[in-house]
């Protein structure tokens, strides 16, 4: 039996389902987090947004209409919290984290393991590319980085990406080419080669995305029960 596209999912969890929503978490929770940590650079406030992030998912489910793929809702969410999230800290001044994304505390066991064979200098070299992978990642300008972040992790298309951050395709487009043009020349050769154009209708495969082991993808922390017990809008 085909399993169920992600509409169908939500509408029943709408309907009460728990089960349906309990699916959808698994498919989405990993990619959600990983955008929220790389854009935040903090490990406690990525946790924080995504609890939030899916408490306004459970709270407009009886307004979800499958008009757009699931995965366009969930990820407009998560970017108007992190838009929020940062007019928030704009407002009491609070400097950006600038803590690398192996975050304090972050235990061995929520790392992606390393191969048996692989040498601690093949370590040492991995996580210097992926120090400067992310430095790079933040010098981008904002804008630029949300939407290639939001094409990495999130399987969207740019069409899909243009309607959560309210802009145009075409703008769209200029800013993850802007982007993979940045990453490109900050990473040099350790680039990856590019994956070719994302055109509208595909989706979009942005390069550089480091294949490597990444411990931004740490552990995804667990809803809390007032996320799970919110109330619908």
């Amino acid at each position: 039996m085909a399993p169920l596209e992600d509409g169908e999912l939500m509408l029943r969890y709408a309907r009460g389902d728990l089960r349906a929503f309990a699916e959808l978490y698994a498919r989405h929770r990993g990619p959600l987090y990983r955008y929220l940590a790389r854009q935040t650079r903090d490990r406690e406030v990525a946790s924080d947004l995504f609890q939030e992030v899916w408490s306004r998912v459970i709270a407009r489910r009886e307004q979800y209409e499958p008009r757009a793929p699931f995965r366009t809702f969930l990820f407009r969410i998560a970017h108007n919290c992190f838009i929020d999230h940062q007019r928030r800290r704009a407002v009491r001044a609070v400097p950006a984290a600038a803590t690398p994304l192996e975050f304090e505390g972050e235990s061995p066991a929520e790392r992606v393991p390393a191969p048996a064979s692989e040498t601690p200098d093949m370590r040492a070299q991995e996580s210097e590319f992926m120090r400067r992978y992310h430095a790079a990642l933040m010098q981008l300008p904002a804008e630029q980085r949300d939407v290639f972040l939001l094409c990495q992790q999130s399987e969207l298309t740019l069409e899909e990406v243009a309607t959560i951050t309210g802009v145009g395709v075409e703008t769209a487009k200029s800013r993850l080419r802007y982007a993979l043009s940045k990453l490109r020349s900050a990473l040099g050769a350790d680039a990856p080669p590019a994956a070719g154009g994302a055109r509208r209708s595909q989706r979009a495969s942005p390069a550089p995305a480091p294949a490597r082991a990444d411990p931004s993808a740490a552990a995804v922390p667990p809803l809390l029960p007032q996320v799970l017990a919110a109330e619908p809008d």
